[in-house]
């Protein structure tokens, strides 16, 4: 499923909600747009939730901490994200016209507030001497299996380089995942592969991946993109990097 989310009253494009819009995402995904001096405040007393800065200065206050965040637009590569339990007090102020996406669902442990940045951040090159360059794109990692074993969720970006391929061989996993994109242009373009349907990718659109189903990304030439992407682990079938099925006919592509 493919759609470009429309703004709300409250500021807010809904990618998905755990009990109502696009449910089998298992996850409440939304896009806030905060204006300078906006300030919202959150304790879920049943969901772990993730504030992702896509745009623009916030300040993060929790456990008597404050972390600022300030990102000039999406493609500089300096992401800003809190990450806490369920029953945690914490707070985000815009100091200037801000962007920031949130993710959650529910997850019965509580941990510590993590503040990532990018000091932080896993950054991973791919595809550069692969297929002539054609899949060649970096893609960074706030939080998976690997440093958040706590977590129900994972979070991170791609940022794919004009006229190339990412989340590429064509490849599936058992979990839903959600992409939301955005373009260096407005008129920025690509094409989203899901399963056996192609859609347009455009600024601030969103494509919902059920489990089990291919899906690769490819961005027009002079065209920057850039997604979030968002994994909810199932229950007793966590998603890790191992658990990326490249399907039979495509395996040849991971041979060089």
């Amino acid at each position: 499923m493919f759609e470009v989310p429309v703004l709300n009253e409250n500021n807010e494009k809904i990618l998905c909600e755990m009990n109502g819009k696009n449910a089998h995402m298992l996850m409440n995904i939304k896009v806030k747009y905060m204006k300078a001096g906006e300030k919202i405040s959150f304790c879920e007393d049943k969901n772990e939730t993730a504030i992702l800065l896509v745009g623009g200065e916030v300040k993060f206050s929790y456990n008597g901490k404050e972390e600022t965040g300030k990102r000039e637009n999406p493609f500089d590569m300096k992401p800003y994200c809190l990450h806490t339990s369920k029953n945690t007090e914490f707070s985000v102020e815009a100091l200037a016209d801000s962007e920031i996406i949130i993710q959650q669902t529910d997850n019965d442990k509580e941990f510590e507030p993590v503040f990532y940045n990018p000091e932080n951040c896993l950054y991973q090159e791919f595809g550069k001497g692969q297929w002539d360059g054609a899949g060649h794109r970096v893609v960074s990692t706030m939080f998976d299996p690997d440093n958040a074993p706590y977590s129900n969720m994972v979070m991170g970006e791609v940022f794919n380089k004009p006229g190339r391929w990412s989340s590429y061989p064509p490849h599936h996993h058992p979990q839903p995942e959600v992409y939301y994109y955005r373009f260096d242009k407005p008129q920025g373009f690509g094409a989203c592969f899901n399963a056996d349907e192609v859609y347009k990718s455009v600024d601030s659109s969103a494509c919902f991946i059920d489990g089990g189903e291919d899906h690769q990304q490819v961005v027009a030439p002079g065209y920057n993109m850039y997604y979030v992407w968002m994994i909810r682990h199932l229950d007793g079938d966590p998603w890790y990097k191992t658990t990326r099925f490249v399907s039979p006919e495509h395996e040849w592509l991971t041979k060089g």
